[in-house]
Order: structure tokens, then C-alpha cells, then sequence
């Protein structure tokens, strides 16, 4: 399915150079605010306070927001659990005030707007559980990128491989330091976000790989960077449909969604248009600089000067 079709190729490896160097500025960037700035964690990986209220009808979350918001909890999360009358109420840790205080201070607050609140359970999430989140979250994003890097290297060649995962880890590094630079809160949601955005761009990247083998083997007189500004002209109607459909469900989200998804779909959202850029100019500008060629995708074949010309198949296997 194509929305429209380009007859001539567009030169994207022509400024290809440009925009690598503007990547590295970037990437840059994003790790030196990681490194100054930090992540501002929310409850699941600090520790702090988690309530369970229950209403006789249904909750106004936005209300209880603001409820607790002005008691001085910053960074506060409430959200529906289980049912529209019941909220879960995640407060951060305090300096020189228990848990118990706090939750005894929100729930009468609480009960002041709305006498049928009722409190159904209070938990403290202490700081070692939150060091044990954040350890199980970078072991998910370690193996989730080893896993690409073997998929790829078995399904492509190790120039491809190394290309994608660094287009990978680019859009990963920026997402972080979007986070880091605006102190917008990284939790549980956004950690996954980021770990759908891996999944999301090494796809793209598939596709394009896929179609740079295709022309390999079908143009047998183009050079390497017109095979590669083929492959991608090739794949845009492709991209705009997917990526599209996509970003389309995500900005739902991420305007009607509310604060709850809030971070979630912003996260996915820098992450898909990262996405599309680094899956152009990253990754395949990258696998040209490291010399990719015909013989790195097609095996067992002779060599290309034993080849006819005129066929664009001959001696090819994959």
C-alpha cells in the first residue's frame, strides 16, 4: 500500500555528513545533561508513599490532584485503580515526616472535599526497593539491546548491526536527556516507553536494511550511496503510513490522555520522530561509512567481475 510513489531518487547520503555531525552534537548534549542534571525519578524507583482511597461515586481524579497538590506534594501521581471509585495516590518521600503523617494529612484533606473518602491502604515503598527497579530497568534495556544486536547481525551482517544499534542507542540518549534537561518525571511508564521506542526504530531500520539488500541485488551498476538513497525513497510512503498512524494515537494520548500518560506518550513521541531521523541518518549513513557492499549481503556468489552485467540476479544467493 502506497500513498504516492517518488520516480527519482532523493540524495539523502549527500548531506549525510551534515547531519551525523549534528546527531553527535546532539547525543552530546543529551549525555552531558544526563551527567549534570540526572533523571528526576518518580516514587517507583525514590521510595515514598502509596495510597488506596475509595469514593461512594466516582472519583474526580483532577480534583484529588489538586487536593493533594496544594498540600505541598510535589510530583504527586493519582490515578483510577481498579475502578472509577477507587484512586492510587503516590506521594514522594518528605524529609522529617513519616508516612503515616502523610497519609493521615492527605486523608483528611481528602475527606474535607468529599466526606466518603475512605482510606483502603497505605504503603511505604522504602528506597532499596526503588534501587532494585532501576537495576531490573537497566538489565531490560541491556538485553533488549543485545538482542537486537544479535538479530541483526544473524539476519544482516555486523556493519548493519552496529549501525542500527547505535541509531538505537541515539534516540534512547535523547529521549533521556530531553527528560533530564526539562526534569520531566522518569517513571515505570516512561521506561517502557523507552524500551517501545528500541523496538519501534530497529524496525524502520529493518525495512530499510531489507530494501538496500533487495537493491543490491537488483542494481547491480549503482553504487552503494545510490543503492541506499533508492532503498530509503523507496520505503518514505511506507514510513509516513506507518509512522503516522502511529504518532496519530500517540498525541491522543498524549493531549486527552491526561497526567497519567502524560510523560508516556511524550516519551514516545520524541522517540518515534528520533525515530524516522536516526533510521535515515544515522543508521544507514553509518553503514555506509563503515563500507557496506554487495558482498556483505550476498553469499557464496562469485565475483562481481565474473558476473553478467545484464543480469542483475546472476551468481546471487542470500
Amino acid at each position: 500500500m502506497e500513498f504516492f510513489r517518488i520516480k527519482r531518487d532523493i540524495p539523502f547520503m549527500r548531506h549525510a555528513l551534515v547531519f551525523n555531525v549534528i546527531s553527535l552534537v546532539t547525543f552530546l548534549a543529551a549525555v552531558f545533561f544526563l551527567f549534570t542534571r540526572g533523571l528526576h525519578l518518580s516514587v517507583e524507583f525514590t521510595g515514598g508513599t502509596v495510597l488506596e482511597v475509595g469514593y461512594a461515586q466516582n472519583a474526580d481524579v483532577a480534583a484529588v490532584r489538586e487536593t493533594v497538590a496544594k498540600l505541598g506534594f510535589a510530583d504527586v501521581q493519582v490515578q483510577n485503580f481498579g475502578s472509577a471509585r477507587d484512586v492510587i495516590i503516590r506521594l514522594p518521600v518528605q524529609k522529617g515526616v513519616t508516612s503515616a503523617q502523610q497519609s493521615n494529612q492527605v486523608m483528611a484533606a481528602l475527606k474535607a472535599k468529599d466526606p466518603s473518602a475512605n482510606m483502603r491502604r497505605a504503603e511505604f515503598v522504602g528506597p532499596q526497593v526503588g534501587d532494585e527497579l532501576v537495576a531490573d530497568g537497566l538489565k531490560a534495556l541491556a538485553f533488549v539491546v543485545v538482542g537486537i544486536m544479535v538479530y541483526l547481525a544473524v539476519r544482516f551482517e555486523w556493519k548493519y548491526s552496529v549501525s542500527a544499534i547505535l541509531a538505537n542507542l541515539h534516540d534512547v540518549i535523547i529521549i533521556l536527556g530531553f527528560f533530564a534537561f526539562f526534569q520531566w518525571e522518569f517513571s515505570l511508564a516512561v521506561l517502557a516507553a523507552v524500551l517501545a521506542v528500541l523496538g519501534y526504530s530497529v524496525n524502520e531500520s529493518v525495512v530499510i536494511f531489507d530494501r538496500i539488500r533487495e537493491n543490491f541485488r537488483r542494481y547491480r551498476k549503482m553504487s552503494t550511496v545510490e543503492i541506499i538513497n533508492s532503498a530509503i525513497t523507496s520505503t518514505i510512503s511506507r514510513t509516513i503510513i506507518t509512522h503516522g498512524s502511529t504518532q496519530m494515537m500517540v498525541l491522543s494520548m498524549l493531549l486527552f490522555g491526561g497526567a497519567t500518560l502524560h510523560y508516556f506518550a511524550l516519551a514516545l513521541t520524541i522517540g518515534i520522530l528520533f525515530g524516522i531521523y536516526s533510521s535515515v541518518f544515522v543508521a544507514a549513513a553509518i553503514a555506509m561509512w563503515l563500507g557496506i557492499h554487495r558482498d556483505d549481503l550476498l553469499k557464496g556468489s562469485a565475483s562481481r567481475k565474473d558476473h553478467d552485467p545484464n543480469d542483475p540476479n546472476a551468481g546471487a544467493t542470500v
